[in-house]
Order: structure tokens, then C-alpha cells, then sequence
């Protein structure tokens, strides 16, 4: 299993603060929020992760985690996104990177309090997803529908009239076929190729699988949710949840930094 993390747009709902930095790089709590889904993919036992990122940031996460990892047998790659295309263009820049593997890919604004890790230890083959019902407006997402027995029925992105308010968060586990599909994608009316299309191309061949979590779920793309995102790690301690390598990687990153700052001083 291999993992990806997108990390490219401008989060122009974040404006200011994205006018500089990117919006996985702002801090969640004691830490920048893209720790937040690696933790989540190396805590399901995945250590090669390619991060897409745009090009106006990517020498701010090359400083951060180009070799953050490097002790402790977690490999990261990095690739440009030149033009948003949409989610489902991660697979389609992460090709070769793929290379005949499953894959997990997670959005980089994305923090879940649920542990999903041994569903994707145990995935296999065709699609998985997640759901998730929101109280909010589910119309700002893809949308899944469930029968009485909880069979999925269909998934929308963005509807204007939701069939349910079970939304997909932004984790998604395919075999190597994603990539193909991919390719075949037309662009929606937004322009973009879409995630939806993907998961209802694994649903119509019946391949799907749908896991409903319960936990928090917290997509961090609006000032509001920044906010709350850091409130809930820290009441909800999620803080304490990462993988030990990470934390180790932290702390040694940290020192180092830190003896930097002191011989410039001197």
C-alpha cells in the first residue's frame, strides 16, 4: 500500500493566511496540520507517501519534511500540481509513484479521530471509502445513499437536493486501477475530474466499500473549522494518538533547529 497526501490549491477561503503559506502547513494545536494525515497513513502501516503540493509553497515543505523522516524508515516523495484538477487528479500525477500498488489517498486539511487503521491494513482490492453524517449542509459534499439495509444506493457530489446527509470525508483507499480510471475521467460542469466519479466507478462494478465512522471529523478549510480543529485536539488529547516515529521525528527536528538558531547568535 502506498499513500498520497494532497496538498496543492490556494484556500482562498483562508485568505489572509494562505497568502503566504500553504493551508496544511498552518498549525493544528502544538503542530502543522499536514502531521495530521501522515500520521493517520503511517499509522496504517504505510511508509512510502507521495505529497502533491502547489508550486508556490513547495519550498516550505521541502524545509519541513524532506528529511524529517529520514531515521526512521518513512519515505516521502514530493510532486507539483501545477493546476488544481480536481481530487481525482492525485492518481494521474502519482502514477509512477503508484506503480502497480494500492493506494491511500488522504486531503491534507482532512483530521480524524477514528481508528480506521486496520481497515486499510486489511484492504485489498476495488474501492473503499468512509461516511460520515454531518449535521451541517451537506450540499458542500459528496453524498452517499444508503437502502434500508444499508447497501450504498448512489454517491453525489455536491448535490443540491441530498439523497442523505452522509458526506465522504477525504480518505480513499483503491487498487492500482484508480489510475486508469483516472485517465478515462470527463471533467464535471465544475471543470474538474472528480473523486465521485471514481467511487461510482468501483460502486457500478460491485466493488465498493462504504465504512461509516463515528469520531470527529474535521475538515479544516474555513477560519471557524481551523479553529475548532485545534480545539478538539486538545480536548480530545488526539495529540497524544501519533505514531511514535513522528513524535521521535518531531523532537529531533525541533533540536536541530533549535542549535541553529543558537550558532546564529553566536
Amino acid at each position: 500500500m502506498k499513500g498520497i497526501i494532497l496538498s496543492g490549491g490556494t484556500a482562498t477561503r483562508l485568505f489572509p493566511l494562505t497568502a503566504t503559506t500553504s493551508k496544511q502547513l498552518l498549525p493544528v494545536y502544538d503542530r502543522q496540520m499536514i502531521f495530521y494525515p501522515l500520521n493517520t497513513l503511517i499509522k496504517a502501516g504505510i511508509e512510502d507517501i507521495l505529497i502533491i503540493v502547489a508550486p508556490d509553497h513547495s519550498g516550505q515543505y521541502l524545509n519541513l519534511l524532506s528529511s524529517i523522516f529520514k531515521n526512521c524508515g518513512i519515505n516521502l516523495d514530493f510532486e507539483v500540481q501545477k493546476v488544481p484538477r480536481g481530487l481525482a487528479d492525485a492518481f494521474i500525477l502519482g502514477e509512477k509513484f503508484i506503480n502497480g500498488d494500492n493506494v491511500t489517498m488522504m486531503l491534507g486539511d482532512n483530521i480524524l479521530e477514528d481508528n480506521i487503521y486496520e481497515d486499510i491494513l486489511e484492504f485489498e482490492k476495488g474501492g473503499m471509502i468512509f461516511a460520515k453524517e454531518v449535521s451541517d449542509d451537506p450540499t458542500r459534499y459528496g453524498i452517499v445513499e444508503f437502502d434500508e439495509k444499508g447497501k450504498v444506493i448512489s454517491i453525489e457530489e455536491k448535490p443540491k437536493i441530498p439523497k442523505s446527509n452522509f458526506c465522504v470525508p477525504g480518505i480513499y483507499a483503491y487498487d492500482s486501477r484508480v489510475v486508469e480510471i483516472a485517465k478515462n475521467l470527463k471533467p464535471s460542469a465544475r471543470g474538474e475530474i472528480e473523486i465521485t466519479d471514481i467511487n461510482n466507478e468501483f460502486l457500478l462494478r460491485g466493488e465498493l466499500i462504504v465504512k461509516k465512522i463515528q469520531g470527529e471529523w474535521l475538515d479544516a478549510g474555513t477560519f471557524d473549522m481551523l479553529l475548532e480543529a485545534g480545539r478538539v485536539v486538545k480536548e480530545k488529547e488526539l495529540y497524544k494518538s501519533f505514531d511514535p516515529r513522528i513524535e521521535e521525528a518531531i523532537v529531533e527536528f525541533n533540536n536541530e533547529l533549535k542549535s541553529l538558531a543558537k550558532k546564529k547568535l553566536l
